[in-house]
């Protein structure tokens, strides 16, 4: 009889380098949000990626970043404890930078925690083959790297390959979590962040990461159905007004755009109601942050 196997693997990176793309794309279906934004991703995601009799469970990290803030502090603090959580940690980079310094820390950061890094040079697709080649070499030249892949998270291109190697690289042992189940995340957690997602989506560079959205009630009715109720905190009256839009557009659009990927999401029927009010220091707020997954 196959022996299962089953293990964590932590997906690093800088901001906007394409982890929740690569954790989407290797899960199948949305687990973290997206978005053209840097820093989106606040507390580690789990996204469960089933490839024969391996069960692998995917940390979607924070983007690590020099932190100025206290939610940016304990969003790489969170970052870095996955390394000695993981039974595999990989880094994941934008190949297309132009300065690799920040990225060559992160892998000796990773060395340094005692883990061999899996390096991923993500969104190939857009750089030449010859360039690749040498920057490749360069993050290569006086470090171990246990395995290295070139690809394009948005065009699913090299994920096979990746997918079978992190299967075979996580230890022997039983599946945690049931064969159909993708993520770890309450679903009133990824409702919110969905929300989230499109605020970043549609407001574009108005507003500033200051924002983060609760979901307040969650109510199952016979018929399948559900009624979500939300609230977006932001920190000052100005924001309110551009997240609400002229006679309310803005957030009506937010709330559609929301409501329909919740539906695809949940396969059925969503009623969600959004309510936006100013708090000023949620950001100091210590419930916040537990119920993030993070230290406050």
């Amino acid at each position: 009889m196959t022996k299962t196997k089953c293990g964590f693997v932590a997906i690093m990176g800088a901001p906007n380098a394409g982890k929740s793309t690569l954790v989407n794309s290797l899960v199948g279906s949305k687990v973290s949000i997206v978005s053209h934004k840097v820093q989106t991703t606040r507390t580690r995601v789990l996204g469960i990626v089933m490839h024969d009799q391996s069960q692998i469970i995917l940390i979607d990290t924070p983007g690590v970043f020099a932190p100025k803030k206290r939610l940016e502090k304990a969003m790489v603090k969170s970052a870095i404890s996955s390394i000695a959580d993981a039974d595999v940690v990989a880094v994941i980079i934008d190949a297309n930078l132009k300065n690799f310094t920040e990225a060559e820390q992160l892998l000796d950061q990773v060395l340094a925690g005692g883990k061999t890094p899996v390096l991923i040079l993500n969104k190939v697709d857009l750089i030449a083959k010859d360039k690749l080649l040498t920057v490749a070499a360069q993050l290569h030249k006086d470090r171990e790297i246990a395995e290295t892949f070139m690809i394009s998270a948005l065009q699913h291109n090299g994920l096979e390959q990746l997918q079978a190697y992190l299967a075979k690289a996580v230890p022997e042992g039983p599946w945690l979590y049931p064969e159909d189940q993708l993520s770890d995340l309450p679903e009133r957690m990824l409702a919110a962040e969905i929300t989230r997602e499109k605020i970043f989506l549609y407001l574009h560079d108005e507003l500033p990461y200051a924002i983060t959205v609760e979901t307040e009630k969650w109510e199952e009715f016979k018929n399948g159905s559900v009624k979500i109720t939300q609230t977006i905190y932001v920190q000052r009256d100005s924001q309110k007004s551009i997240v609400l839009g002229k006679n309310g557009n803005q957030v009506k659009l937010i709330g559609q755009k929301a409501r329909e990927e919740l539906e695809a999401l949940l396969e059925r029927q969503v009623h969600l109601f959004l309510h936006v009010k100013v708090k000023e220091n949620w950001q100091e707020t210590p419930g916040y942050y537990r119920l993030m997954g993070l230290e406050y």
